[in-house]
């Protein structure tokens, strides 16, 4: 007992499983003095999620800061440099149901973005960080269900196939800006965003 208690003496708490850790950035750069936030269309041809509107970023490295993750792909993805990304600051993280830890982070975009990299995005918008602020995203319910394998021991839980299993119910939001689509996971990032800033105005 002894040795069990030295063990958890001193120990840092760990999520508990396997997540897939991830990093994002909301780049704010000015357009003839008005502030707009950077997104990307994805590159038909990638692996997951073609075409999708997203915020640059992605998968953080082994021995990597999620911050440092996050300005790495940003100038990865937009063919920028890393001194153009200034006043770097967090914003909030999410959880995802999918296995996934998203960290988000908010920048200043000194630099214009000429040669953003072909091989990951398709290509490159700017939305008013105004017409954010003004206009509500479209919402909808999600619900997220379990879905059992064939060999799923029913006979081992109380009530068995009966059992009340929670369901939860996920909110999707989108917004429409000039043709484009912002959903998903960005969407619910951007929220958020203008949700702190319309908290604390």
């Amino acid at each position: 007992m002894k040795e069990v208690l030295e063990l958890f003496k001193n120990r840092k708490a760990e999520l508990i499983g396997k997540y897939k850790r991830n990093s994002v950035v909301i780049l704010i750069t000015y357009i003839k003095g008005e502030a707009h936030v950077v997104f990307e269309k994805r590159a038909l041809t990638m692996r997951t999620q073609p075409g999708d509107v997203s915020l640059p970023g992605g998968g953080i490295e082994e021995k990597e800061s999620p911050q440092e993750a996050a300005i790495r792909e940003a100038v990865e993805e937009l063919g920028i440099s890393k001194d153009s990304i200034k006043n770097i600051g967090e914003m909030d993280y999410f959880i995802s149901p999918y296995n996934s830890i998203i960290y988000t982070f908010v920048a200043e975009l000194t630099e214009k973005i000429d040669k953003p990299n072909k091989d990951e995005v398709d290509e490159v918008f700017y939305v008013p960080l105004k017409f954010l602020l003004e206009n509500s995203p479209e919402e909808y319910e999600m619900e997220l269900i379990p879905k059992f394998e064939e060999e799923f021991p029913f006979e081992l839980i109380n009530g068995g196939r009966k059992y009340k299993f929670r369901k939860r119910v996920q909110n999707q939001y989108f917004y429409k800006y000039k043709g484009y689509v912002i959903w998903g996971f960005t969407a619910l990032i951007i929220k958020r965003f203008v949700d702190l800033i319309n908290e604390n105005k």
